[in-house]
């Protein structure tokens, strides 16, 4: 009986323990989006291309599984890479948001393009965030919000101007990262402001073909997909455009533009219909003097960043245009 007894004990104390833990990252077989898996679906049209190397050169610093956020128990992680060389002045940051339509994908999607950054003398981290079959919209925003608030907070530790810091991301994660650039200061996309004394702003966006309106005819025929049930965009706001609008819309960068909206560089592919939006956003930029920049990749298939020959090209337009936004001048700066 004894026995029993402290085997119970023992059995209620692991379980106990094991309830305890941090969870960082919940599996899900069917998250099959990788530079991998999309290049096979990719090479039949595109045979000279090849998945971007992930290697870490030697003047890279590369900080891995760095937790940025709890939820209860749940931990969120990012990778970070910045240049070894020491450098007295701050350095400006760029963090990116990987694409995966809202329900699946990897922060070491975007390791090749944050290494390239760095390489440019950026401190860059990729995250992760909690997925639709996790958390739904606007939990992803929250997530995005927070990295870019532990990035400012641990700017000391790592060399950070906070005055210097651009949300990146391709596809899905484009659309995160305008929404979060976008929507400084409202407080449904940033439930940490109200415990936090430091800014979750940014003073640049880069939207790698990402969609900016959910709402246009052109969007709504592809992300409300009837044969698709449900279609990636109804995953994340949990009913299609006509059950859910007020969602739809509020998710839409482009219904967010002021005269503090950040400066935006659209890089997008040749394939229209994932940048939908981003004309009619300019157009309510430009009377407001906002900085923008639109720059597409001919002959480009969608999530061409993954890949070479373009993920240099890529990552050298990115740079010289958050070097023109925060007025870096290479020659004085030798990074």
């Amino acid at each position: 009986m004894i026995i029993f007894l402290r085997l119970v004990c023992i059995s209620a104390l692991a379980i106990l323990i094991m309830s305890c833990q941090t969870i960082t990252h919940i599996d899900n077989p069917a998250n099959t989006y990788t530079a991998e898996t999309t290049y096979q679906k990719l090479i039949g049209d595109y045979p000279f291309i090849s998945v971007a190397s992930q290697t870490v050169p030697e003047r890279i610093k590369e900080i891995k599984n760095i937790t940025y956020v709890h939820y209860g128990n749940r931990a969120l992680l990012l990778d970070l890479y910045l240049p070894k060389k020491n450098n007295k002045q701050q350095r400006p940051a760029i963090i990116f948001v990987h694409g995966g339509g809202w329900g699946s994908g990897y922060r070491t999607n975007f390791a090749p393009f944050a290494v390239a950054m760095a390489e440019q003398g950026y401190v860059a981290a990729t995250i992760s965030y909690r997925l639709s079959d996790e958390a739904k919209y606007p939990a992803a925003i929250h997530d995005a919000k927070a990295a870019i608030r532990w990035l400012r907070s641990n700017a000391k530790k790592y060399g950070v101007n906070t005055n210097q810091i651009a949300v990146a991301g391709g596809s899905a994660g484009g659309q995160i990262a305008s929404l979060t650039g976008v929507t400084e200061g409202i407080e449904k996309f940033d439930p940490q402001a109200k415990k936090s004394v430091v800014s979750s702003s940014v003073q640049a966006i880069i939207n790698i073909d990402g969609l900016s309106d959910f709402t246009s005819e052109a969007a709504r025929l592809y992300e409300d997909d009837p044969r698709k049930n449900p279609s990636a965009a109804g995953a994340w706001f949990g009913g299609r455009y006509a059950e859910k609008a007020t969602l739809w819309h509020e998710a839409s960068p482009i219904f967010y533009v002021t005269k503090n909206t950040p400066p935006i560089l659209f890089l997008i592919s040749a394939q229209e219909r994932f940048s939908v939006g981003h004309k009619e956003m300019i157009e309510k930029m430009k009377p407001l003097g906002i900085p923008y920049q639109v720059t597409q990749l001919p002959g480009t298939p969608h999530s061409f960043w993954l890949f070479d020959p373009w993920l240099q090209p890529s990552a050298n337009i990115v740079a010289k245009f958050l070097d023109q936004q925060f007025k870096i001048n290479r020659s004085d700066n030798a990074r």
